[in-house]
């Protein structure tokens, strides 16, 4: 079987990637502190190439549906067969992925990938846009958007355009979705749910419940009107 974790970066992911890898899941040849498959540039390149087919409408209104019919371009699928090698030449019976750069390409990927595991990783947004990530500038992945010099705005607006596209792609045939606040705080519910999807023993690692709600005591901007409520944590 394979597995691969779909969030934002700063969303916790790699909590889901560690627990995975304690739970005998072969996550790549070479990981990197977060438990990100790394090298990751030939992802990256794949996301700019996917990119170039979707249709910027304007403010916070992106439209994907040609890419959940047209053909898949080759340059895509060899940049992310050679970025996955080790994971797809390895005879682990259970293998998969992280990466948060994934989430930008996740309509192409359930097409190339529409049998394996995936876990959807959400995380109040607030706290997700705290920190600073590679992905903070959509330009850098040849995503077309509304520029701004505000720093925490061009973070929400990441957040959003991400947020949108898994909205947008079909879902795939074996998927479940998972808050990093109840993995946190509800640890041992939620790595039940995880065993019933995924069929195996899940590890339990340390988590710490003060990563939960740290926007509370952030000074800057963290709450902008285009999030959508349902994925605010009120918990």
């Amino acid at each position: 079987m394979m597995i691969t974790v779909i969030g934002r970066g700063h969303s916790g992911t790699r909590a889901m990637s560690h627990t995975l890898s304690a739970s005998g899941v072969y996550m790549g040849a070479k990981l990197n502190v977060s438990g990100d498959l790394i090298p990751a540039e030939e992802l990256y390149e794949a996301c700019r190439v996917m990119a170039r087919y979707v249709e910027y409408k304007g403010g916070l209104e992106w439209d994907f549906s040609r890419l959940f019919t047209m053909p898949i371009d080759p340059a895509f699928t060899r940049l992310v067969e050679s970025y996955l090698s080790s994971v797809l030449e390895s005879d682990a019976e259970r293998k998969g992925w992280k990466l948060p750069e994934t989430t930008l390409i996740l309509p192409w990927i359930t097409r190339m990938f529409p049998d394996i595991y995936y876990i959807y990783w959400v995380r109040d947004p607030r706290d997700s846009i705290v920190g600073a990530h590679i992905t903070d500038d959509l330009a850098d992945f040849g995503v077309p958007y509304e520029r701004t010099d505000d720093l925490r705005r061009r973070r929400a607006i990441s957040w959003r355009y991400q947020y949108d596209i898994m909205q947008a792609t079909p879902p795939p045939a074996r998927r479940i979705h998972v808050r990093f606040e109840e993995f946190v705080l509800k640890q041992e519910e939620t790595l039940r749910r995880l065993e019933d999807f995924l069929g195996f023993p899940m590890a339990r690692i340390p988590v710490r419940p003060e990563s939960v709600g740290r926007w509370r005591t952030d000074t800057e901007t963290h709450d902008f009107d285009f999030f959508p409520r349902e994925a605010l944590y009120e918990g």
